[in-house]
């Protein structure tokens, strides 16, 4: 009597053994020769089993490693209509694909939204540390009858529910694939890097969710998340959602003019960059411009000079007084109001927090003072807060209203995560959040400025004005259609 055909988990990838009849799994299998079996890719596990079932063949499945587990909420509360279309779009599309949802939407809800409706051991992926801590506490107070564990700094449990970071996830890829039936990869457009990628490719997992605000990367990889977790099935903008799920918003930018000797300087500094730029056929209109510059200018004195140049000219865009004078005046006009304020460069934060007496958080800053400043922030003792990029991503800020953007890059996703730091909805129904971009004019800020937001009209330079407040608002993107709907994969 023929064996029955087994299949299962090694290291990240399937094997088949013996080979099944009928045609549907050929396409999915590849021979191994060290072996001598067939072995298919892991991430090709729901595929291969309904191509099984599609032609009645019988298969020992020894791979999944993953059961049933009772969820049951400790709250139930009322979804807001953009969650619960997001979670049926997500049903409808077989469990699989990508939700992009502003920051503040209420993602982490969502995705316990998913989890009641899946009933499944769950991986949950963060990018940084103080995200898995504060999704550990979420799922604790939601499922307190639940064992919640976490994978990443220093611990490594093994629960039903896990949250680990996307390093420690990767790390541990091969001997997780198998675990867990539902993956949730928050801030998902981190997965397509070269090293977070195996979490998506080595698990079988047959039920995945993506959640970002951002998902498009500079690098087109952001394409491979139709792949890693399958298509996008829902989206909306903060302009889709002010007033209702997010507080009202506006952004403003000011510009503001160099001083006479900034300027001076600062086109002395331009010049000296662009000589060189030009001597070696060099342009910085891309990412491959830049590092084609980075490295010309550690060949020779003159492209050290003109790489220093860059730099000086650059801090002086980013720290002009004038820049300094708003912040002041803007810092007035909104008293009491909670405010952040957001820098691109660590000496500028320092500055700021030296000259006006303001708490600052930089990548530096120890966790326990940094968690007492934000819990001060929270409490209303401060009322101000200066920081650099490390509150863009992972670190659950307080309600705010105001933001000041004294500098950035040029990433749309910078700027989307900033202005979702005030959009949170607070006890006053009426909360308009507002955000300010002060922006150097007459400089290569204003480049910068408009790549983060093409939106923006390019404006002829004026050395007339000292001050001009222009707003702008984002039209709304497309919304895509849900997948069509497929059968039901309640069994796995």
């Amino acid at each position: 009597m023929p064996r029955k055909p087994a299949l299962s988990y090694d290291r990240g990838t399937l094997i088949l053994h013996p080979p099944p009849k009928g045609k549907a799994w050929i396409e999915f299998a590849v021979w191994d020769d060290r072996i001598e079996k067939f072995r298919v890719p892991a991430n090709q596990y729901r595929e291969l089993m309904l191509a099984l079932r599609s032609e009645g063949i019988e298969i020992d499945d020894r791979a999944k490693g993953f059961n049933q587990i009772d969820l049951v909420p400790a709250v139930e509360m009322e979804p807001y209509p953009h969650q619960q279309e997001a979670l049926d779009a997500w049903q409808t599309s077989g469990r699989l694909g990508v939700v992009v949802l502003p920051t503040a939407a209420g993602k982490t809800y969502l995705a316990q939204l998913a989890m009641q409706a899946t009933q499944r051991s769950t991986l949950i992926m963060v990018p940084t540390l103080d995200l898995m801590h504060q999704w550990y506490a979420n799922l604790c107070a939601a499922f307190p009858d639940t064992e919640i564990g976490l994978l990443g700094g220093g611990s490594r449990d093994r629960t039903p529910i896990l949250v680990a970071t996307y390093d420690s996830a990767a790390i541990h890829a091969e001997t997780l694939g198998n675990q867990y039936a539902l993956l949730v990869f928050d801030e998902c457009h981190h997965l397509p890097s070269d090293f977070n990628r195996v979490i998506a490719e080595y698990a079988i997992a047959p039920y995945r969710l993506g959640l970002t605000a951002t998902p498009e990367r500079t690098d087109g990889k952001h394409e491979d998340l139709k792949t890693l977790i399958g298509q996008e099935v829902y989206r909306r903008t903060p302009e889709e959602l002010s007033g209702s799920a997010l507080a009202k918003h506006e952004a403003i930018q000011i510009r503001v003019t160099l001083s006479q000797q900034e300027r001076e300087r600062y086109d002395q500094l331009i010049q000296i960059r662009n000589a060189f730029l030009k001597q070696s056929n060099l342009y910085l209109s891309s990412a491959q411009g830049w590092q084609r510059f980075v490295q010309a200018s550690a060949r020779s004195k003159a492209g050290r000079r003109a790489m220093l140049a860059h730099r000086e000219a650059k801090a002086i865009a980013f720290g002009t007084e004038g820049k300094l004078r708003v912040l002041a005046d803007l810092l007035a006009r909104h008293y009491p109001e909670r405010t952040l304020i957001f820098t691109d460069d660590n000496a500028t934060v320092y500055r700021i927090s030296q000259d006006l007496l303001i708490p600052a958080i930089t990548h530096q800053t120890p966790v326990k003072e940094r968690h007492e400043i934000l819990t001060k922030f929270k409490q209303g003792e401060y009322r101000s807060l200066v920081a650099s990029r490390v509150l863009n991503e992972g670190v659950d800020v307080p309600d705010a209203s105001i933001a000041i953007v004294l500098s950035g890059t040029g990433s749309a996703r910078e700027y989307i995560q900033r202005m979702g730091r005030i959009l949170r909805k607070s006890k006053d129904p009426g909360k308009l959040a507002i955000l300010y971009e002060v922006v150097a004019e007459d400089t290569n800020e204003e480049g910068v400025s408009r790549r983060r937001n093409p939106n923006q009209k390019k404006k002829p330079r004026s050395a007339s004005r000292q001050l001009e407040l222009v707003s702008y608002t984002t039209p709304p993107n497309v919304v895509p259609r849900a997948a069509e709907g497929e059968s039901s994969y309640d069994d796995w």
